[in-house]
């Protein structure tokens, strides 16, 4: 069944799949462009190509679509800005430079290596993350089900001692009865949290402060902020070796650090650049930017080097990350192992507590 475009406002077509598209299919597209114009194929002929030997039945028409308007005298890059659900503005800027420059082989080589590599980050990130989601979540469910369903009816066994039972137990029980009978309340909370929590992050004030928050947890604000940086120094280099000017490449890279915080620094930079001042100068009071990026940055503006240091900063900064995500998750194990057996061991020792009292209840 063909996808379903329905038009938004201004009459952008919205494809259903676009994450999936943007994740999976279009670094394996923009490789395979490259591959094709590099051999000399025609721009035209290279998206009838990739419209047939693609599988994704929601990414086929998008193909089709800026094949269309190519074919009608668009640019490339202006084809692409009618799926802006697909393509950023950080992919339609290279490719625009890559056409004006002459680069356009070249130029989508380098954005699938940008996409691929991205990719691998992502996934490194996802894969430190889940293990420690699952069982946090899977020992969340295990001790709901062990205070609502077991521990009354263990407890229920000492109730004919008409006996005061132990703090704890009691306490335990206390809250085991408010889950039981007001269970859908607790249902509505954690909703309205969850919700709550992603329309506020989807407010400019809330997504900064989220963002702030992300920099300033021990141990993860680091990681948070290497990811940013690197983000930083990687879509820099791309969109200087495409030939974007320092202007709009600091405007489009404010979007793509993934931060809110770093984000904005970069725009507010680009105004001291545009002043005159390099952009090392620029940088250099912000506490988020390490000094060995900022010294780099300028020896390469005094080289005439920046895509090169810019290169070997994201590189240094993608070993970074890769090298906590192993730490994080090689000292997440033990702390998990201790969170579970707190919470576990809890509600055991609640459960026995008035066998260790029965001599006196029995008295």
């Amino acid at each position: 069944m063909a996808t379903k475009k329905i038009k938004a406002k201004g009459g952008l077509p919205i494809v259903r799949g676009a994450r999936k598209i943007r994740l999976k299919e279009l670094p394996v597209f923009t490789r395979q462009m490259a591959a094709m114009l590099a051999a000399g194929m025609p721009l035209v002929q290279t998206l009838v190509a990739m419209e047939e030997q693609t599988d994704d039945k929601n990414f086929k028409p998008i193909i089709r679509g800026i094949r269309t308007r190519v074919e009608g005298g668009a640019m490339y890059s202006e084809a692409l800005l009618f799926y802006p659900t697909i393509f950023d503005e950080l992919y339609i800027s290279m490719m625009r430079a890559g056409e004006v420059g002459g680069m356009l082989p070249a130029t989508c080589a380098r954005v699938a290596s940008f996409l691929e590599s991205s990719n691998r980050l992502r996934a490194k990130v996802k894969s430190a993350m889940m293990y420690p989601t699952v069982v946090i979540v899977v020992s969340m469910i295990l001790a709901t089900g062990l205070i609502m369903f077991v521990f009354p009816v263990f407890v229920a066994m000492f109730a004919d001692f008409d006996a005061e039972l132990p703090g704890l137990t009691q306490a335990l029980l206390n809250f085991s009865n408010l889950l039981t009978k007001y269970w859908y309340i607790a249902g509505i909370i954690v909703t309205a949290l969850i919700y709550g929590f992603r329309f506020l992050y989807k407010t400019d004030k809330g997504q900064y402060q989220i963002d702030k928050l992300k920099l300033k947890v021990p141990g993860l604000g680091n990681l948070a902020t290497k990811i940013a940086i690197g983000r930083f120094a990687s879509t820099f280099s791309q969109l200087m070796h495409s030939g974007v000017q320092i202007i709009e490449s600091l405007e489009i890279v404010g979007l793509a650090t993934g931060n809110r915080v770093i984000g904005d620094s970069l725009l507010d930079a680009r105004k001291i650049v545009e002043e005159g001042e390099p952009l090392s100068r620029a940088l250099e009071p912000n506490k988020y930017y390490p000094r060995m990026l900022v010294h780099m940055l300028s020896a390469g503006e005094k080289t005439g080097q920046v895509e090169e240091m810019m290169d070997k900063v994201a590189e240094f900064y993608d070993n970074e990350v890769e090298t906590m995500l192993a730490s994080l998750t090689s000292l997440i194990e033990p702390l998990l192992m201790v969170f579970v057996g707190g919470i576990i061991g809890t509600i055991v020792i609640a459960m026995f507590l008035p066998i260790f009292k029965m001599s006196e209840i029995v008295v």
